[in-house]
């Protein structure tokens, strides 16, 4: 059993940076493919970014794709979403999602354990 911890949300201008840390629980988290979500309101989730679990292998949506970088410290259980140039669009509220597996995973089905979610909001 892993659970998520989502932190580093805020209001943040246009333009702003923020990096979003997920916190795993367990002793397992080094053999999870970890994952981004978002939700806008009144919008389906999406997928962000996802990760293998050895950090090596990474995908984005074309949304985001130059804007933001997913890594993780395995020492540290702890993934995070660097969010560069925000605009508007990207307010939701951002999910991390786990799951075992050696490859990385781009469908929220695919995921086992969810974090509670954290908000970002980009003024403009």
């Amino acid at each position: 059993q892993v659970q998520l911890v989502e932190s580093g949300g805020g209001l943040v201008q246009a333009g702003g940076s923020l990096r979003l840390s997920c916190a795993a629980s367990g002793r397992t988290f080094s053999t999870y493919a970890m994952g981004w979500f978002r939700q806008a309101p009144g919008k389906e989730r999406e997928f962000v970014a996802t990760i293998t679990w050895n950090g090596v292998n990474t995908y984005y949506a074309d949304s985001v794709k130059g804007r933001f970088t997913i890594s993780r410290d395995n020492a540290k259980n702890t993934v995070y979403l660097q969010m560069n140039s925000l605009k508007p669009e990207d307010t939701a509220v951002y999910y991390c999602a786990g799951r075992q597996g050696y490859r990385y995973y781009v469908n929220d089905e695919s995921y086992n354990y969810w974090g509670q979610g954290t908000q970002v909001t980009v003024s403009s």
